[in-house]
């Protein structure tokens, strides 16, 4: 059955209702019209016996279902006939019967449960996500893409976020992070990616003295002696510190050996066997992160940080070819081939998808029939039977055309059986 498109909050009846009604109508009174010329002309040939017999059982039958359509949603001739009109009067009967149906054979957590297990929704998602463009459905999925677009911006910001938020923290606050960093460091050394970190440390040192050989100065100024400062010994002193200091950052920045290279490299070695193995440096770590997350700081970039996500999903979602170039479209199309590949994983995701529709079926079933009733309750009769009219009237007016012609033809068997006898 076809639902017409018609403007948003208008009751007009769609133009093919309205051709329909007209056609119908027309044959009616085109076998009115029969029925007065084969009357009249009947006494001229037997022939026109069948053309009236024809028009006339047409008529009967026409107007038995002009009458049949018409008492579905009002009174036929505006007359109070009894069991007419029967949309706007069972209005909340057809509002619970509905509410009632949709329970009963989809709103069940165990009819759910069986048709979820018949749909594929991690391998559809993956083979969209490999190749948003490709296959059949593209319009489907474009409009599918805008609805989801269409819902993120819809839903609550404050609570979605949230949500998301809070699960990045969680994740974050659980995660044991030292023995992940003493193992990448750990690595780092064994394959020597240490000695660049290394030599941007002397590098920096380097700039930092020259930056702040005045602090140097003062600080040795403000601790030497008075007779060595009424020498000057004490700016001397400090000229032999800071030369020190750059000379040995120059050596250590040209030689790879240099003994204090070594002392660093074997710094870094106990560091990452500490975080690694050391309870206590694990803690202290462990303290560490929880400050970092718990600082303002991280949690406007964890704002930030979902915030950027939500927009990079609604630009996909709206528009599948803005996500085809990058890393972020190269991570989603391996994540697609993956949920494509992975048996487990896709098996795991659609038990999820299962679990959460029955679960909002079990938990909301209830609430979604009601919503259904009370919205039928509080359309007014005129309303909901505009709607239903021009929802179904274009079908019901092919009933008022079949019965005509159908009527007819029973007229001629009749006829001819009345002529035979």
């Amino acid at each position: 059955m076809k639902i017409f498109t018609r403007v948003p909050g208008s009751d007009a009846p769609p133009p093919a209702l309205v051709r329909m009604r007209l056609v119908a109508t027309g044959l009616l009174v085109l076998m009115a019209s029969l029925f007065l010329v084969a009357r009249a002309l009947q006494p001229a040939h037997p022939g026109f016996g069948f053309l009236r017999a024809f028009a006339e059982a047409a008529m009967v039958g026409g107007l038995a279902d002009w009458f049949a359509v018409t008492a579905l949603f009002r009174h036929p001739l505006g007359l109070p006939i009894p069991h007419t009109a029967l949309v706007p009067r069972n209005k909340d009967r057809i509002g619970d019967t509905l509410a009632a149906f949709l329970r009963s054979n989809f709103l069940l957590p165990g009819i759910v449960a069986r048709r979820m297990r018949r749909i594929d929704v991690a391998g559809s998602v993956g083979r969209w996500l490999a190749d948003p463009q490709g296959g059949g459905g593209g319009r489907l999925r474009l409009g599918a893409g805008r609805l989801a677009g269409d819902m993120l911006e819809a839903l609550d910001q404050e609570r979605l976020g949230g949500m998301a938020k809070s699960t990045i923290a969680q994740r974050l606050r659980s995660l044991d992070i030292a023995p992940l960093v003493g193992q990448a460091l750990d690595a780092a050394i064994a394959k020597d990616r240490h000695v660049p970190l290394l030599n941007g440390i002397v590098r920096w040192a380097g700039r930092t003295l020259e930056a702040n050989e005045h602090l140097v100065r003062q600080m040795v100024h403000e601790r030497a002696g008075s007779i060595m400062r009424w020498t000057g010994l004490d700016e001397t002193l400090a000229n032999k510190i800071i030369d020190g200091l750059d000379q040995m950052l120059a050596e250590m920045a040209v030689d790879p050996g240099h003994p204090l290279r070594g002392k660093a490299e074997e710094g870094l070695r106990q560091l990452a066997f500490d975080l690694q193995y050391d309870a206590d440096m694990q803690a202290r770590v462990d303290r560490l992160k929880l400050e970092i997350i718990d600082n303002p700081a991280m949690q406007r970039w964890i704002d930030g940080l979902w915030e950027q996500a939500r927009q990079a999903l609604i630009r996909i979602a709206r528009d599948p070819e803005a996500g085809r170039d990058g890393r972020l479209a190269e991570a989603l199309k391996a994540l697609g081939s993956t949920l494509q590949t992975d048996a487990r994983l896709r098996t795991t995701i659609n038990r999820f998808f299962r679990r959460a529709a029955v679960g909002i079926v079990a938990d909301y079933g209830d609430g979604i029939v009601r919503l259904v009733s009370e919205t039928i309750r509080s359309w007014d009769a005129d309303t909901i039977t505009r709607r239903l009219e021009n929802a179904v009237g274009r079908d019901l007016q092919y009933i008022r055309v079949n019965g005509t012609l159908v009527g007819g033809l029973v007229g001629l068997v009749l006829h001819a059986i009345d002529l035979a006898i």
